[in-house]
């Protein structure tokens, strides 16, 4: 008995624990359902419960379960509770002891395109490769850790080029094209790297102030970037800090606009807005967002309209339409609320916010029930007016005073661009 109590004191201490978590791991899985964030936005988790051995050391190791659920434990087997809240970690998957868990692109319901591209980051088309966020990898850890492997790939695939070619030619100087320009810097290879707008890529366009999460991860020449939250603005003076160190020199401001193969020879010819270049391979690191997506009403080319907020104290005093259901939208829309003077509406065609993160859901709703903003869910823009906007929501059409509009619906991936210089691109339905 002098063992038995203490054991079985143990014994309940922990089960009660276990049925806790179960507990907060159904309400999310409800608030999810109920929400209609049932959709994963990227690489996700795909759970075996006939594997799973209910150890939690996959929500243990997911980076983003200290601020909201993602994986959580029902009938001792682990679930993906919050789908919407996952962004690609993969952690998961490196913790899982027993393989119980797979990797995906996209669900049964809602289809990802994703370029073909092998373990070594080469496409279908010998000498282009794709690495960073159009590969599906949009977490700046990952797209970081990709440019430099993309970029050892290249160098090790490649024989000495005593030519006046380029070894290689890299697109774009986000997370990933930085890399991969810093490993080609270091390897000492022949390579140009452009960038139709500034460094960072997509980092660039985030609204000011955002916080964007890194785990360490290493920079050719540089070593280990030690961030762990870090705000797009420290982020970006970084790597402009690394750059300058490094001499690191890309070409602003100039976009790439065909790539195509020379006939009998192991190379392309880039064409891009200033200049033709001949070059051994090819790495890819643009975006998905590609070109913006257009709304497609009268109106729209007037120079109010924009498809980014870049600073939200510009809008101070406006009256300001934001119309878009992900973050970016969400997020533009309470950060020009709290500019001083300001009059929001956030648009949305759906019913419910289901590719945005919980706590920007979560404060565009407090805001609309404080007034500060306007939230219309089923609406849509209907025509844009010099000093006004027209707004269709349930068959009514209704005018509103306006001075600004951020279009904020996503971006049309470069699909088009890819297949005509050959690179398969596949619709990935919950596969890896």
């Amino acid at each position: 008995m002098l063992y038995l109590l203490p054991a079985a004191a143990v014994l309940l201490l922990y089960l009660r624990a276990r049925i806790k978590r179960e507990h907060a791991s159904i309400r999310a899985m409800e608030e999810a359902v109920t929400a209609s964030m049932t959709e994963p936005p990227t690489l996700h988790p795909v759970i075996d419960v006939n594997k799973c051995i209910g150890c939690r050391s996959c929500v243990a190791a997911c980076p983003e379960q200290y601020a909201h659920r993602v994986l959580g434990m029902i009938r001792g087997k682990a679930r993906l509770v919050g789908p919407s809240n996952c962004i690609g970690h993969g952690a998961c998957k490196t913790a899982c002891p027993v393989g119980a868990i797979e990797l995906v692109f996209g669900t049964e319901r809602r289809g990802i395109d994703i370029p073909l591209v092998k373990p070594n980051f080469e496409t279908n088309v010998p000498g282009i490769f794709i690495a960073g966020e159009l590969g599906g990898m949009g977490l700046i850890r990952n797209a970081v850790e990709q440019g430099r492997q993309a970029m050892e790939s290249i160098q090790s695939s490649m024989s000495r080029n005593g030519g006046g070619e380029l070894d290689v030619f890299i697109v774009g100087a986000g997370p990933a094209g930085f890399s991969a320009s810093l490993g080609a810097m270091q390897a000492g290879m022949k390579f140009i790297t452009v960038e139709q707008d500034s460094l960072g890529g997509t980092v660039a366009h985030f609204p000011r102030g955002k916080l964007v999460m890194t785990q360490p991860a290493e920079l050719p020449i540089v070593g280990k970037m030690t961030f762990t939250e870090t705000t797009k603005e420290k982020l970006l003076a970084f790597w402009q800090g690394v750059e300058a160190r490094t001499r690191l020199a890309i070409n602003y401001n100039e976009r790439v606009t065909g790539i195509e193969t020379q006939s009998g020879n192991s190379c392309f010819t880039v064409t891009t807005t200033k200049s033709t270049y001949d070059t051994h391979a090819v790495l890819l690191t643009i975006g998905r967002r590609g070109t913006p997506r257009q709304l497609g009403v009268p109106g729209e080319e007037l120079s109010k309209v924009v498809y980014r907020m870049i600073d939200p104290e510009q809008y101070q005093g406006q009256r300001v339409l934001v119309v878009g259901g992900g973050d970016s939208a969400l997020e533009a829309a309470h950060s020009i609320a709290d500019q001083p003077g300001t009059e929001v509406i956030l648009s949305y065609r759906s019913d419910a916010f289901t590719r945005a993160k919980a706590r920007n859901r979560d404060k565009v709703s407090a805001y609309a029930q404080q007034g500060r903003m306007k939230i219309l869910y089923s609406s849509n823009v209907k025509e844009i007016r010099e000093d006004s906007v027209v707004l269709e929501q349930e068959g009514k059409q209704m005018p509103f005073g306006n001075d600004a509009v951020i279009v904020s619906a996503g971006g049309i991936l470069p699909t088009g661009f890819l297949k005509e210089i050959g690179i398969t691109v596949e619709t990935k339905h919950g596969t890896a």
